[in-house]
């Protein structure tokens, strides 16, 4: 089972903002809150987000690099995917490989892929 994952983001409020609807909407809560920081956790695992010093803040992230990819989380149906991308489309989240939606992962996946404020990949996906 895994622990926690932690992120180091550029601007900890966008990224707050970002993360804490996706992430509550999910069933996940407010974990541990702090100058630099906050959590969100769900059963006993938990997404811990950090701002970046600044002295770091001028190498920006890419996906395609080494180190993380995306992040994908589980949606129970199709229907939570549909309405996961008509709020994103509200807010005016960045969706990825809309043409191809919901089958980007194949005909068997049913997902969107957006982006968070770093331009981190997020899948929320179903295979049903």
């Amino acid at each position: 089972m895994l622990h926690h994952v932690e992120i180091n983001v550029s601007d900890l409020t966008r990224s707050r903002e970002f993360w804490e609807w996706f992430l509550t909407g999910l069933g996940y809560d407010l974990f541990q809150e702090w100058e630099q920081g906050f959590s969100f956790k769900q059963g006993k695992t938990y997404l811990v987000f950090v701002q970046t010093e600044g002295r770091f803040l001028d190498a920006s992230y890419h996906r395609k690099s080494t180190g993380l990819n995306h992040l994908a989380f589980h949606a129970e149906s199709r229907g939570q995917v549909d309405e996961m991308l008509f709020m994103l489309k509200q807010k005016g989240i960045p969706i990825l490989y809309e043409d191809k939606y919901p089958y980007t992962g194949g005909p068997e996946h049913y997902a969107v892929f957006f982006e968070d404020p770093d331009r981190i990949k997020v899948e929320f996906a179903c295979e049903d």
